[in-house]
């Protein structure tokens, strides 16, 4: 799929979003206030080309939570409010942001995190790097998570060479309807 199509679609589905979504983010901030005392959470994640940028999310686990993977963070360090918004989804409304600011896709591989070397190290080794990182993709449909480094790095790689714009509406609309749970948290 063409960058250009793709970086217009993805600003203008990010700039209506985020219109439409308003009140959503409003309450959700404001009740997270009362949750956590910090509501937004962001997080230096690894971007296009290894870049790093702020990824901005609803925070979910509390604010002392250690800064590792999904998949290594434990479930008892999840709020309620947290558990809502993973389910829902809500979590990932401020990443309209960063796809608006043209740090991120609505589609591409899950940005993770620097510590993760063995997944940057795969990742890279097969070229995940070169486009931006997105909210979804073939990965997350699947239930494929950074648990998995060379299953996730080689689905990420599929899903950028065969990328059409059928699959970028695809697994939106997969993502939004509940398929895929994203990275799993660690039950304690």
């Amino acid at each position: 799929m063409n960058n250009l199509l793709i970086r217009t679609l993805d600003f203008l589905i990010a700039f209506f979003g985020l219109i439409v979504t308003f009140p959503i983010i409003s309450i959700v901030t404001i009740i997270g206030f009362f949750d956590t005392g910090s509501p937004i959470f962001i997080q230096k994640r690894v971007g296009k080309n290894k870049k790093p940028f702020n990824l901005i999310k609803f925070r979910t686990m509390s604010v002392d939570t250690k800064s590792v993977a999904s998949h290594l963070a434990s479930t008892a360090s999840i709020t309620k409010l947290g558990a809502f918004l993973r389910k829902t989804k809500i979590d990932e409304l401020p990443q309209l942001i960063n796809v608006l600011k043209g740090e991120m896709s609505f589609v591409g591989p899950r940005p993770n995190l620097f510590n993760q070397e063995e997944l940057i190290q795969k990742r890279d080794s097969l070229g995940v790097y070169n486009v931006l990182p997105g909210i979804t993709g073939l990965a997350q449909v699947n239930n494929i998570d950074m648990s998995t480094p060379q299953l996730l790095a080689e689905t990420d790689k599929k899903m950028i060479t065969t990328l059409t714009a059928i699959d970028y509406f695809k697994y939106i609309i997969m993502t939004a309807t509940g398929s895929g749970k994203g990275d799993a948290v660690k039950t304690k």
